[in-house]
């Protein structure tokens, strides 16, 4: 078994598992990663404020990142393959009940919350299913599959915009939804290689109540008497007295064995119970390690400012280019687009330079980041089209720092727990993600002007990039956290995969 479980690892079939996650999340990512298509049409339909209408995009994006360890969970217990034929009845239903929202409100339910929820149930599914197809190779696996949703807003920005010219907002979201079951069949290749623990849990059931049926009474027939014989001979009721003594001590056996049972039973409950209570208790203790951490907290709180700074274009830059006069037709590739192209180009350079010895994975981040906002102030000081599609570019370039997320989290607390923290990070990244469109929204109701809010978007980004910078220069670091790291053995990376990992 072992030999078998190795040869399916690093290709054959999983290729085919590259090939359906990749397009599990261009489907998936696509509508949500170029919701900025979308965002002026809702303007117009509704005549809501820019900031109430910015929690659609803000909800779709932000959601998924906060709910990922429920989507974990649910991977874990039932299996890569049904999460995500259910996340495409999700992602579907979603965008179709979009296509009848009578409101701001009701939208930010169909489209914000229950597409959002879609995306990270496959989001989830996808990288569960890749990691266990791919050892060696992983980090390029998980590389191609990432890609998806950039390459999806690419595809989706201007499809979006053919379709709403030819069949209006409401038949564009319904072709995009029927578009999202796709997802259905690229659950079809998703072989699990290990069963799930809710088929194990059935299982286990089963085997229990085969064990059962061995300790049930025979049936009532082997006791009748034949009728139509009156006559009842000495060694008829001799046999008949005999198998009901039986019964009757087969039954004060079985009844011993279940009050022993029940009582074994609750003995189990309760080692059950302790047994989580340590589990938690350990798991809230090393995430209390975590957080103590000073290099990771750091990095938690740029997450968070630069998600709260750099998401907002990605929903407003077509909305900025049509308030200004800029564009005076549909483009034929919108600015959400260049962004996503940009974004993905980004991913896989930066991933190639992080592997560098030389170059330091969280100054490089800073690095980006303070690039990023140094963009952010110029949008408002750009006064052409072409302007705006260099500075989305360039800022879609350096907002694919976010894969370089997990392999500066494995540098800074190790494998052993980097899914605990990673999930910290996400949770602050999505929380940045959610609450950064809605207050630049607000500004402009504010102020009738864009300009004051891509100045704090920018801020935002600009203070995350110095708080991560100083402290986690030598001369700031403390005491506390150096005799940490000379406990902890330094992580090593020796295989190709870990060359190519950042870029998941």
């Amino acid at each position: 078994m072992a030999s078998s479980s190795t040869d399916v690892l690093d290709g054959g079939w999983g290729w085919a598992i590259v090939c359906a996650s990749f397009m599990a999340q261009l489907l998936a990512y696509g509508s949500p990663q170029s919701v900025g298509v979308l965002y002026p049409e809702w303007l117009n339909a509704f005549q809501e404020g820019k900031g109430m209408t910015a929690w659609v995009g803000s909800l779709v994006s932000g959601v998924g990142l906060i709910a990922s360890p429920i989507c974990s969970a649910c991977v874990d217990n039932f299996g890569a393959r049904p999460v995500t034929i259910f996340s495409g009845v999700m992602v579907s239903g979603g965008l179709m009940l979009s296509a009848f929202a009578p409101n701001v409100q009701f939208l930010i339910f169909s489209y914000g919350i229950v597409v959002g929820l879609g995306c990270g149930l496959v989001y989830a599914a996808t990288l569960t299913i890749t990691c266990q197809y791919f050892d060696k190779r992983r980090g390029l696996a998980l590389g191609i599959v990432t890609t998806g949703t950039s390459v999806g807003a690419f595809i989706y920005a201007s499809a979006q915009n053919e379709l709403i010219v030819m069949y209006g907002l409401d038949g564009c979201l319904l072709i995009i939804g029927a578009v999202a079951l796709n997802l259905m069949a690229c659950a079809g290749f998703m072989r699990p290689l290990n069963m799930p623990g809710y088929y194990l849990k059935q299982k286990a059931a089963l085997e229990r109540n085969t064990e059962e049926q061995l300790f049930e009474k025979p049936p009532l027939d082997d006791l009748t008497i034949i009728a139509g014989s009156t006559s009842t001979t000495p060694d008829k009721s001799l046999m008949v007295k005999e198998m009901l003594i039986t019964i009757d001590t087969k039954d004060s056996a079985v009844q011993t064995e279940k009050k022993k049972g029940s009582f074994l039973a609750g003995l189990a409950i309760i080692k059950v119970i302790k047994k989580k209570q340590q589990a938690y208790s350990k798991y809230m203790h090393s995430m209390y390690e975590i957080m103590q951490d000073q290099s990771m907290m750091s990095f938690c709180i740029s997450i968070f400012l630069f998600s709260l700074g750099a998401f907002p274009p990605v929903l407003f830059i077509e909305d900025v280019a049509m308030s200004q006069g800029l564009m005076e037709e549909v483009s034929v590739i919108p600015l959400v687009s260049i962004g996503a192209i940009a974004s993905c180009a980004g991913k896989l350079l930066l991933g190639m330079l992080v592997d560098i010895k030389w170059i330091n994975g969280i100054f490089l981040y800073a690095f980006t980041m303070f690039a990023g906002g140094l963009t952010l102030f110029l949008i408002p000081l750009t006064k052409s089209y072409l302007g705006l599609q260099i500075l989305s570019f360039v800022l879609g370039f350096f907002s694919g720092n976010w894969s370089l997320t997990s392999y500066i989290t494995t540098k800074i607390v190790g494998l052993d727990k980097l899914t605990q923290a990673h999930g910290i990070l996400m949770f602050f990244g999505g929380f940045g993600i959610m609450l950064g469109p809605p207050v630049v929204g607000w500004f402009f109701d504010w102020t009738q002007s864009y300009d004051l809010a891509f100045y704090f978007s920018g801020g935002c980004v600009e203070l995350g990039a110095v708080i991560l910078l100083l402290l986690n220069l030598p001369c700031w670091k403390r005491k506390s956290a150096k005799s940490s790291e000379s406990d902890r053995p330094d992580v090593q990376y020796t295989s190709n995969c870990d060359k190519v990992a950042s870029v998941a």
